[in-house]
């Protein structure tokens, strides 16, 4: 709702972040879902798109190796569901030819976007030459975005970080050179390779990005609430915004980050109650896929930080690491229940 006396012109100017495109499809609202290794499986993409509906969601990282050699394992990952879309799909892999097949397949299945992973600083994946190895590797990444681009004729991105470290800031030639191969879109993460998640993002390695290429550009990096969010967009002009590890166990960030930006306000956090149910949901949908007990095992580290918080939640987390049923998950969020209503 607007404010009493609010102008259009003033409305006009809160609201700093509107759809963009890529290729053809349109990012609505523009906040993205990051590609989170074992977080972003279909049950946690379609528990963000219910509660938070994000403009896109992407799937966590696929190795296109694996693809090849037909793990059945990386298989299942192929869990999503029209009800997500749209949906990018990201593979990481540096060799072209299995880039190229393997970009086919998700094509096949139903992926939007195909996303190249230049990101990911882990050693296992970096001693492939894959992820953010590729940002040191310029002859390889541009034969990969190639290969990938060529291949499909669904939308091709590229997810980065700045470099390989401060002294090897090579994302802004890598991007241009991508552009002209047609890569529709990059998402790129404020830090380097070297830096993991350590230190601040530098949203200056953003603005440089979007300043060099003429697609959009989505931030990521400490976006942790709305009003971070917000803080991005206007210091970098990105067109739209990437939230991943202050999404586990909160998907109402997302919600509430597309409200802020539209509106300027805050919506009430969700309830206990909301918050249990969400939990619960998470787990049980990500049993069907892969099995009861591994997704409990799985979900460990993930289910407390839906009551983180609250009374009883130091408790929870030390009990749920134990937990190998759903319904072992329904009794210990239950007591988390009772004891919050007992403090109150």
């Amino acid at each position: 709702m607007n404010s009493p006396g609010e102008t259009a012109s003033a409305l006009q100017e809160r609201i700093i972040a509107r759809p963009f495109a890529i290729g053809d499809i349109v990012i609505d609202p523009p906040v993205v879902l990051a590609p989170m290794a074992d977080v972003t499986n279909g049950a946690f993409r379609r528990l963000c798109k219910r509660i938070g509906n994000p403009g896109l969601l992407c799937t966590e990282q696929i190795s296109t190796m694996a693809l090849h050699y037909r793990s059945q394992r990386t298989y299942q990952m192929f869990d999503w569901t029209e009800e997500e879309y749209p949906l990018s799909v990201q593979l990481f892999g540096a060799n072209p030819q299995v880039m190229a097949e393997a970009a086919k397949i998700v094509e096949d299945r139903g992926a939007n976007i195909v996303d190249i992973n230049m990101g990911c600083w882990v050693p296992k994946v970096c001693r492939q030459g894959a992820g953010a190895a590729l940002l040191r590797d310029a002859k390889t990444a541009l034969k990969v975005v190639e290969a990938v681009v060529r291949a499909v004729s669904v939308p091709v991105t590229v997810k980065m970080r700045a470099g390989w470290s401060a002294a090897e800031l090579t994302s802004v030639p890598l991007a241009r050179a991508f552009e002209q191969i047609g890569v529709r879109a990059f998402a790129l993460h404020g830090r380097t390779a070297q830096q993991g998640f350590e230190g601040s993002a530098d949203w200056n390695w953003i603005a440089d990005i979007k300043e060099a290429v003429s697609v959009p550009v989505v931030g990521n990096g400490d976006v942790r609430q709305p009003e971070d969010a917000r803080r991005m967009l206007e210091a970098t002009g990105c067109d739209g915004v990437m939230i991943g590890r202050a999404a586990i166990g909160n998907p109402w960030v997302l919600r509430d980050t597309a409200h802020h930006l539209r509106t300027g306000q805050r919506l009430p956090p969700p309830s206990l109650a909301e918050r249990l149910e969400a939990a619960l949901i998470h787990v049980q949908d990500f049993a069907r896929t892969i099995g009861e007990e591994r997704a409990v095992r799985h979900l460990r580290g993930q289910l407390p930080l839906y009551v983180k918080g609250f009374a009883g939640a130091s408790a929870a987390r030390e009990q749920i690491v134990q937990a190998t049923r759903i319904e072992q998950v329904r009794a210990i969020l239950e007591r988390v229940r009772q004891t919050a209503e007992t403090e109150n």
